[in-house]
């Protein structure tokens, strides 16, 4: 499990580099000059080009990336962001905080629905509940989020003024809307999912032998169906994760959250590509992280899936204990023949 981890880990690596260089190279094509959104469009283009040459902009494209990725490894620096002259990773760190609870609850939130939908859905299959439980899911998962949003506000805040329209100093209420529009986004997701693998599971022969033993209906669904059901959702679960980053940055946009995609937003109309990159990379290197979580949680949901992993770590080391000795006996044998 260990060298599992450890290999998952160094994969990380080619992700990074590959991230860094489409940003670097997304940021070499884009129109418009740096010095012009820093200085604005009237500032003299003397002061325009001491500035690219100061930020190093008039250096060849790998020249750049060189430098920023030696930067990374030698010292774990993202860089400077070109509008407040801060490190890029100490802000971003400030404002992960924010991102990371966003995305937290969203996804709790679609759990919460999603998993309950799908069963529901699956048990009444092809009944109304299903058919409404669907058409919910198809919504969230059809539906533009911005338009989404912008729906919600105009709702909750502007007609019947029940919530805030905007999270910073509002409290706990400033981030129900954030929330929903990022949960409910992904509740779709997660109900198809469960309804398909249940459906799958409730089907299968010891589902039978235990309605057959006479346990109640509640203790076949949810002890023994839905737990063997829960590995694709835990396989979605990543995929949940991943989009709720992608609409936290609209989320927070719209409803004006301090956290990591309106700092990338504000990065990419400035262009501030420092800071766009340190995202990025930031961003990876926690989905990363995440999915290595996931493929961990499959264990603990099915013990069958660790003693496989455990028998082809034994398959493997008894394959190199194997060559190993053939290789001593061909020298011994070299040896006697000498």
């Amino acid at each position: 499990m260990v060298r599992y981890i450890i290999n998952r880990l160094l994969w990380m690596i080619p992700v990074i580099l590959g991230v860094l260089l489409i940003a670097f190279f997304l940021s070499s094509v884009a129109p418009g000059r740096v010095a012009d959104a820093i200085l604005g469009f009237d500032a003299p283009e003397e002061d325009k080009l001491a500035l690219e040459e100061e930020l190093g902009l008039n250096d060849p494209f790998i020249v750049r990336y060189g430098r920023y990725l030696w930067g990374i490894v030698t010292k774990g620096d993202l860089g400077n962001s070109y509008k407040t002259r801060q490190p890029v990773f100490k802000e971003i760190i400030s404002k992960f905080p924010n991102t990371l609870k966003l995305t937290f609850f969203a996804v709790l939130v679609a759990l919460i629905i999603g998993i309950p939908l799908g069963v529901i859905a699956a048990v009444k299959q092809y009944s109304a509940i299903d058919n409404a439980t669907m058409v919910f899911a198809l919504f969230g998962v059809s539906v533009p989020q911005f338009w989404f949003a912008l729906m919600m506000m105009l709702i909750f805040s502007v007609k019947l003024k029940w919530l805030p329209a905007i999270t910073t100093g509002n409290g706990a209420l400033g981030w129900i809307l954030p929330v929903a529009m990022v949960g409910i986004a992904n509740v779709g997701m997660i109900a198809r999912t469960t309804r398909s693998s249940m459906l799958e599971v409730i089907r299968q022969d010891y589902i039978r032998t235990a309605r057959a033993k006479g346990q109640k209906e509640g203790a076949v669904i949810f002890r023994h169906a839905l737990r063997n059901s829960l590995i694709p959702v835990a396989a979605t679960l990543g995929n949940t994760i991943a989009s709720s980053l992608g609409g936290s940055i609209i989320a927070e946009s719209i409803f004006s959250v301090n956290g990591v995609g309106l700092y990338m937003l504000n990065a990419i109309n400035g262009r501030d590509w420092p800071a766009v990159q340190g995202g990025l990379a930031f961003l990876a290197v926690v989905f990363s992280i995440v999915m290595l979580f996931i493929d961990l949680l499959y264990t603990v949901i099915d013990p069958r899936l660790k003693d496989e992993f455990n028998a082809k770590n034994k398959m493997k080391a008894n394959r190199k204990a194997a060559k190993k000795a053939a290789r001593e006996a061909a020298r011994a044998t070299k040896a006697q023949e000498v």
